[in-house]
């Protein structure tokens, strides 16, 4: 009995050295964000709005973009909101709306999405980048009293990644220099401030729908949002040729208007937005204690006090990201990085900016970012995944070079 034994494990060694190895399970990717899609009774939820719309007729402006308009304001606690064609028409017509053109500085942080400047440009205006905190990525009152010119018209604040600024600080300086404040919240649906709204607590705020967002449309939309009756009044004109009556042109406008079925989709989600939002702050909090003690890796989630944070977007650092990146890709784990060059180095935008003068926090985290998934819904074991998989290429990645 002994030997046969040995002879069949003698066998069955042969045979596994002669047989191809068995294939690998598929891996499950965990994608950066998640689409609408992927919750099919919403799914069919807003394909009947859609349908609606069509049925309608009414495509450009009309009811549904007037409903959505109502509830936007409403929601963000501001007097007007008025739907635009994306987030860089909402930052372009604020601009045109606060008769900042030709001459006129506005200060930009520069690691931002590029439409941040972009609309600076659009209008007629120059943009002056400057640094930000090292600690939160966010601009700061010193940094942008740093870089005040007699030029200097208007100052534009992001929420990056769904992360506040301190606004309180930033108010006051624009308050004394005589500068307009405008709130890039294209990022921070949802977020307060010391128990208020972004974005209507400037004197005019910006938000993007695009699909990723927090609020996200099935395609560009965006939204101005303000207190200021005048200021709303010249953003409807201008973001439909300057138009009212019909024919009647008052002002040199575009066509940037919000989609009527667009209006529809979003009206629907802004129900969800505040249960999503909280979604991810706990998917984040949870992201935090995973990843809490992996050496070479810094968690970004810092939010200014009285503050919030809506992560729009959940950003780690590295020294070794694009190693990092490669790790996580192979084991289906998507990843980005948000954003890869800082505004001012890019070769549209680097005419604006003296390469003497290096603005170091953010070109060194434009080297170091790296965007993890976070999006409602994740469960705890893919961001158990995530961390597992992070920690162990850090592990390796720090291993000392023989």
């Amino acid at each position: 009995m002994l030997g046969d034994v040995s002879l069949a494990e003698s066998d069955r060694s042969k045979q596994a050295k002669s047989s191809p190895p068995a294939a690998r399970a598929p891996i499950d990717p965990i994608p950066l964000a998640r689409m609408d899609a992927a919750d099919p009774a919403l799914l069919t939820e807003l394909m009947a709005l859609v349908q609606k719309v069509a049925e309608s007729g009414e495509f450009i402006l009309g009811r549904a973009v007037e409903a959505f308009e109502r509830d936007f304001a409403a929601y963000c606690e501001a007097d007007h909101a008025v739907g635009v064609a994306s987030g860089t028409d909402a930052l372009t017509l604020a601009m045109r709306a606060l008769d900042i053109g030709e001459g006129a500085e506005v200060i930009v942080p520069t690691n931002s999405f590029v439409a941040t400047a972009e609309a600076v440009v659009l209008a007629g205006a120059i943009p002056r980048f400057v640094d930000v905190d090292a600690r939160s990525g966010l601009v700061t009152a010193e940094g942008i009293k740093a870089a005040i010119t007699p030029r200097t018209r208007c100052v534009i604040v992001v929420h990056l990644y769904g992360a506040t600024v301190d606004l309180d600080s930033v108010r006051a300086l624009a308050a004394d220099a005589g500068l307009y404040l405008v709130e890039d919240a294209c990022q921070a649906h949802g977020a307060r401030y010391r128990g208020q709204r972004v974005g209507a607590i400037g004197d005019i705020g910006a938000f993007s729908f695009y699909p990723a967002k927090n609020l996200g449309a099935w395609g560009d939309g965006g939204a101005v949002v303000t207190n200021a009756a005048r200021l709303a009044e010249r953003v409807r004109l201008l973001r439909s040729h300057g138009e009212r009556p019909r024919y009647r042109h008052r002002l040199i406008g575009c066509t940037g208007r919000l989609d009527a079925m667009q209006a529809a989709i979003l009206r629907r989600k802004l129900a969800f937005l505040d249960r999503w939002n909280q979604e991810r702050r706990d998917a984040a909090a949870r992201l935090d204690s995973l990843l809490a003690g992996i050496d070479g890796v810094v968690t970004c989630s810092a939010a200014p006090d009285g503050g919030d944070h809506v992560f729009h977007l959940y950003v780690v650092r590295s020294a070794h990201r694009d190693a990092l990146r490669r790790r996580l890709s192979e084991v289906g784990i998507e990843s980005g990085i948000h954003y890869p060059t800082p505004i001012h180095q890019t070769e549209a935008f680097r005419r604006f900016h003296s390469s003497r003068h290096p603005l170091p926090v953010c070109e060194e985290r434009a080297a170091t970012i790296c965007t993890l998934p976070l999006f409602p819904g994740i469960t705890f074991s893919e961001l158990e995944r995530i961390a597992a998989a992070v920690r162990s290429a850090s592990q390796d990645l720090m291993q000392p070079t023989v």
